[in-house]
């Protein structure tokens, strides 16, 4: 593999993909996708949210977003209005029959979630959440322009 840190980038790719998986099971089998679900359970227990707070608050990319809101509005889960404020943006919010569909996929994903990290202690996760967010910030402060004060790396 060569450098180092490929090994940990792989291992965390290979823990990603793992837990879609073991995730996408029971999402798969109440007949959404797993970028569905995330909708679904991004706008559980809330009155709705627009498309740019559902952007920020979903691992759904802002490409993809409206493909899978269309897909949930055809079968009948979402609902959007236009905003009143600014024609370009649309509200977003669960319907009847989608909050029955959050009711009843979103426990059964969070109880297997909590069978498959049973084995965890509060430092296991402590310690694992430490090391994400110092590799997500590495990775934001990678994507920043250095500043005046910072050399750029050719220096």
């Amino acid at each position: 593999m060569g450098e180092r840190y490929l090994k940990s980038v792989r291992l965390l790719a290979e823990c990603l993909q793992g837990f879609e998986r073991f995730s996408g099971d029971s999402v798969r089998q109440s007949g959404l996708t797993p970028p569905q679900f995330d909708i679904i359970a991004t706008l559980g227990n809330t009155p709705g949210m627009s498309y740019k707070q559902l952007g920020e608050r979903t691992l759904i990319t802002k490409g993809t977003l409206t493909g899978v809101i269309d897909r949930l509005e055809l079968k009948g889960l979402v609902a959007r209005t236009q905003s009143t404020d600014d024609k370009r943006s649309f509200f977003v919010q669960l319907t009847a029959e989608g909050e029955t569909v959050f009711n009843e996929v979103f426990p059964k994903v969070v109880a297997d979630g909590k069978r498959l990290f049973a084995p965890y202690s509060d430092a296991d996760f402590d310690a694992m959440d430490q090391t994400l967010r110092k590799l997500k910030q590495l990775i934001a402060d990678a994507g920043t322009p250095p500043t005046p004060s910072q050399p750029k790396e050719s220096d």
